[in-house]
């Protein structure tokens, strides 16, 4: 089965394809390609180093070692984290020590029976398309001519100075210190649960606060490389532990990240799933209402318009862009952004890397409860009777074979229809898969995911009835299509 290197780079089930022999194939295409005159190589930047992280997925230790191998015998210098650690926190730990690159040995929110590589630019985000394309390139050129992987030993290589080991968080929490206000966590200190998933932010948020005399309970923090048997992901139903805790008395409140902690979540004081829709939405209205910034706005197609209706408010430009956190950082390196992100809980802000940051926003979340001096249900109710109402659902169906995107797009444009429940279709949006945009702001996007055999579909609306109506036609076109 070929390896394919997309724009998140390579996800495999591991023992199947994600195997030490095909990572090294891998991570030697990453050596060429970062090599090569091809990569973006600014003065700055130390052409010959290169940091590795991993989470804390079964063997992510042994596999990021392996990468340092072959990458330090191909004459680079590695930074190799020294145990688990976030996404985010490598990424920034990338641009700090002026990498030209970095390897985040992760499957993300994928099941337990997966892992993979993220490749980071030296900016501090994920590589750019044509630098993943370029890395696909090399794989198959190098397959092609029967050209192993260079490797060195592990040992040698640490003496030799290639590779050696090193703590991303302090340089990662003394970044953050800047961009978090903990005077205003310590006035108003928060009691609250860190739920890490198991996943590599563990232990982050709770290490923060430490001296701001926040009381925080984190729930699923060891190390479990099956993670509980559940998928590594903030969504509501994979939730219940959380929300256990919160009901028990725990804390007052719930902040949770993914496997590798670049995606956010949180619950409520009453149990109530907050999505990343209305996390965005509140982020957005603290840092302009109460810090006073300013800036653009990007969201995603499949992300809330309450964003739209906020940006509307402040005069504030707002873009939207296909799924994919690359998009979102492409607009944050070009332009003065104050916040972007996406359905999924990527989301960043002004002043940080252009990377979705979970313990960044979590913290947020705790900054605005202390400064608003309200339960998080409240500020949400606040949200939802000022720019709301807004209710969001997506539905994923399995497909047996791929649906071709360019065909889909086409035939549901063609047959688009002149309304949906009770609202006219005012828009279509062909930015990813096809968006009808209703006359209330309403929404109703249908796309096939770019990472699984799923074709998924979105819907917002400004009552329960008209998600249910949303989604009853999504469903019912996407599966003429399918």
């Amino acid at each position: 089965m070929p390896i394919h290197f997309g724009t998140d780079g390579w996800r495999a089930v591991i023992s199947d394809s994600f195997t030490f022999s095909n990572l090294r194939m891998v991570s030697q295409a990453i050596a060429d390609a970062v090599a090569s005159d091809h990569w973006d190589k600014s003065e700055s930047v130390d052409a010959r180093k290169i940091v590795i992280g991993y989470d804390t997925r079964f063997l992510s230790d042994r596999f990021a070692g392996e990468v340092a191998r072959v990458l330090a015998a191909n004459g680079f210098s590695v930074l190799l984290a020294q145990s688990d650690s976030p996404t985010p926190a490598i990424s920034y730990a990338v641009k700090h020590n002026n990498a030209i690159a970095g390897v985040m040995i992760t499957a993300s929110h994928n099941a337990p029976r997966y892992n993979g590589v993220k490749l980071k630019g030296a900016f501090g985000g994920s590589a750019l398309p044509e630098q993943c394309r370029r890395v696909e390139v090399y794989i198959n050129d190098n397959e092609e001519q029967a050209r192993g992987p260079n490797l060195m030993d592990f040992q040698k290589a640490r003496e030799a100075g290639l590779i050696q080991k090193f703590n991303p968080l302090p340089a990662y929490f003394e970044h953050l210190r800047k961009l978090i206000n903990t005077d205003v966590i310590a006035d108003n200190p928060q009691r609250f649960v860190a739920d890490a998933m198991y996943g590599s932010g563990r232990g982050v948020i709770k290490a923060f606060l430490q001296g701001a005399g926040c009381e925080v309970h984190e729930i699923r923090g060891e190390m479990n490389p099956g993670f509980g048997g559940v998928h590594p992901e903030p969504i509501a139903k994979y939730l219940g532990a959380l929300s256990s805790a919160v009901s028990s008395g725990l804390g007052n409140f719930g902040i949770v990240t993914d496997g590798d902690a670049d995606r956010i979540g949180a619950m409520d004081e009453r149990g109530n799933f907050i999505d990343p829709h209305k996390i965005m939405a509140l982020a957005l209205k603290y840092l302009v209402e109460k810090r006073g910034m300013s800036g653009s706005i990007v969201r995603t197609v499949s992300t809330t318009r309450m964003l739209d209706r906020l940006a509307k408010r402040y005069g504030f430009k707002i873009h939207e862009t296909p799924v994919g956190f690359n998009h979102i950082a492409d607009i944050m390196m070009n332009e003065d952004v104050l916040i972007g992100g996406e359905e999924s809980g990527g989301i960043s802000f002004k002043g940080h890397i252009p990377e979705g940051d979970g313990p960044i926003m979590g913290l947020l979340i705790v900054e605005m409860l202390a400064a608003y001096a309200k339960s998080l249900g409240e500020l949400v109710d606040d949200l939802l009777a000022d720019v709301g109402p807004a209710y969001y659902e997506r539905v994923d169906l399995r497909l047996s074979r791929p649906v071709a995107k360019a065909e889909m797009t086409e035939f549901l444009t063609k047959n688009a229809p002149a309304e949906i429940g009770d609202q006219k279709v005012g828009e279509i949006s062909q930015r990813d898969g096809v968006k009808y945009i209703m006359a209330d702001d309403s929404w109703l996007l249908i796309r096939p995911s770019g990472t699984e055999p799923v074709l998924r579909v979105y819907a917002e609306g400004r009552t329960q009835e008209m998600v249910k109506a949303l989604l009853g036609y999504g469903k019912a076109v996407a599966e003429s299509v399918v």
